[in-house]
């Protein structure tokens, strides 16, 4: 027998619970549509998947995905939907999907409308889907209209902030009106917050202790129970010119027809001390540097801090200082550092780690040798993935073909398939990591050997944000001795590189780097020896 799932969607959470039924009238009358669609294509539906309350707009849909992810590790032959709008409205999602269907070797199927693989089906499915499309933006476009004139007339175009409430009346034709009202419990106590803070005597995290106390809360929904104001909350409604009868909507202001709460003079008032507390809070912009926060100091190892100072005529200086002296925490009696010396000393660093265009090639073909050789050994491991994913696969098949021959319950089935996802999962998760550290790890050696081949001409032709990114990929700390020699401390896998790099020099002799300053690296935490190679070391650590 052949096998089907059936999609089912409503828009709006009022379309699923019409009625008081839990359903509403649309969902089981979508139901009974793709079962006799089901029937005629001799075909039983094995699973039902229901988006309930869930926009088509977005193929982020749980019962949507619930549903794709099924069809992959499944055989099914058809996907089953009342219309073609209750999977997509736009034709990106619905391409998306369709594509996925097709993967798994599913064919679609409309309940009301004569889509198929034939040219015309597809003809049709096409312009299904632009139908779809045109009528969501449309829809959208007449919401927005309607909205916008009902702000013109006063109206409130979206849910009344606290000390409102939306209200629904019918008038004398029966037609229903919407409207907002003065909410009788929290009205009160918006008027005294703004009068309170008016005065000048409070915060806005004094006030909202106030307010709290006197019992103030949201108003509850059939999804939030009532609960206490946040302070980011009552900062908006502090700034809300809703409560001195003006609406902003889209940026704009317009005159409102609700009552206002209070007076536009009071409101005006509460704005002028928020914005003045808000710019004596601003903090001056700090000062920056693209060595900030490498530099130590090189005898007592604190953080060299950025400092300015102005002589007599005016003129001001930068310097780095050393933070264990100027807050009296070390007994270190270091000089400052002027920014013209630490940034030439940072300069020069880079021309000893630069490596010659000899030693790129002898250590690229020895990061591959190290590849090369640590994948021989997970040949069998993949292997043993590979053939376990396939038994996986093979006893889904087999579970599924159970169930349908009533052979196991659907809870049974449930149970082993979560298992077998689990596994498959984990399998798939190995392999891609797998293929990743070769791949990714290779390149990445690869990409980092050519940096050290011009390491210094890049770093003098880069701008301050490029030079702090280059220090902090390169360096892990810059200690500035006595003397003012810089002594770098490399990060991995720069470090290791360096010494592969002056431990096999041209000649099969030491290397040495082209001034003095020391280069005094350590191996990353995260990485151990491997071998006899110190390149295992970078290969294992990608």
């Amino acid at each position: 027998m052949l096998l089907a799932v059936s999609y089912l969607r409503v828009s709006t959470r009022e379309q699923a619970e019409r009625g008081g039924t839990e359903e509403g009238f649309s969902i089981p009358a979508q139901r009974e549509a793709n079962t006799r669609k089901a029937a005629e294509l001799g075909a039983r539906v094995v699973r039902e998947f229901v988006d309930a309350g869930e926009s088509a707009r977005s193929a982020d849909r749980d019962g949507l995905q619930e549903m794709l992810a099924f069809i992959a590790a499944t055989r099914v032959n058809f996907c089953i939907v009342h219309k073609l709008d209750r999977l997509a409205r736009n034709r990106a999602d619905d391409v998306k999907i369709h594509e996925a269907l097709l993967a798994a070797g599913v064919t679609l199927v409309s309940a009301t409308e004569s889509i198929d693989q034939t040219p015309s089906g597809m003809l049709v499915h096409g312009i299904m889907s632009s139908i779809a499309e045109f009528y969501s933006r449309n829809l959208a476009t007449e919401v927005t209209k309607g909205l916008t004139q009902k702000v013109t007339q006063g109206g409130t175009p979206m849910r009344a902030p606290v000390g409102y409430l939306n209200v629904r009346k019918t008038d004398e034709q029966g037609r229903e009106v919407r409207t907002v009202e003065i909410d009788p419990e929290r009205a009160p106590l918006i008027r005294w917050a703004f009068e309170a803070y008016a005065k000048g005597e409070t915060s806005v995290t004094g006030l909202l202790r106030d307010l709290t106390a006197r019992g103030l809360t949201t108003v509850p929904s059939p999804k939030r129970p009532s609960k206490p104001l946040g302070k980011n909350t009552l900062y908006k409604l502090l700034t809300n010119p809703y409560y001195a009868g003006v609406i902003r909507y889209k940026g704009a202001l317009h005159p409102g027809a609700h009552e206002p709460l209070i007076e536009p003079e009071l409101f005006d008032q509460v704005q002028s001390l928020l914005n003045a507390r808000n710019a004596h809070a601003t903090r001056h912009v700090k000062h920056t540097h693209h060595l900030k926060g490498l530099l130590h100091c090189g005898t007592c190892g604190s953080r060299m801090l950025l400092d300015f100072a102005t002589n007599p005529r005016g003129t001001t200086y930068a310097y780095f200082v050393c933070s264990g002296r100027a807050a009296k925490k070390t007994t270190c009696t270091r000089r400052a550092v002027p920014v013209q010396v630490a940034e030439r000393l940072v300069a020069d660093s880079y021309r000893s780690i630069t490596i010659s265009e000899h030693d790129y090639r002898r250590l690229a073909a020895d990061v591959d040798a190290a590849f090369d050789k640590r994948n021989a050994s997970k040949d069998q491991e993949i292997a043993e993935l590979t053939a376990h994913r396939s038994r996986l696969e093979a006893e889904s098949d087999k579970l599924l073909a159970a169930h349908l021959a009533d052979a196991i319950d659907l809870p049974t089935l449930k149970r082993h398939q979560d298992r077998i996802r689990a596994g498959l999962a984990d399998v798939n998760r190995r392999l891609a990591e797998h293929d990743e550290r070769h791949a990714g790890g290779r390149a990445f050696l690869h990409d980092s050997l050519r940096l050290l081949t011009d390491a210094h001409h890049a770093y003098a032709r880069s701008g301050d944000a490029d030079r702090r990114l280059a220090n902090q990929a390169f360096y892990r700390r810059l200690d500035i001795t006595d003397d003012e020699q810089l002594r770098p401390r490399l990060a991995e896998p720069f470090a290791t590189i360096f010494r592969e790099a002056h431990a096999g020099g041209d000649e099969g002799k030491e290397a040495k780097p082209e001034h003095t300053t020391s280069t005094d690296v350590a191996c990353s935490r995260k990485t151990t020896w491997v071998g006899d190679t110190r390149l295992e070391l970078m290969t294992s650590s990608v």
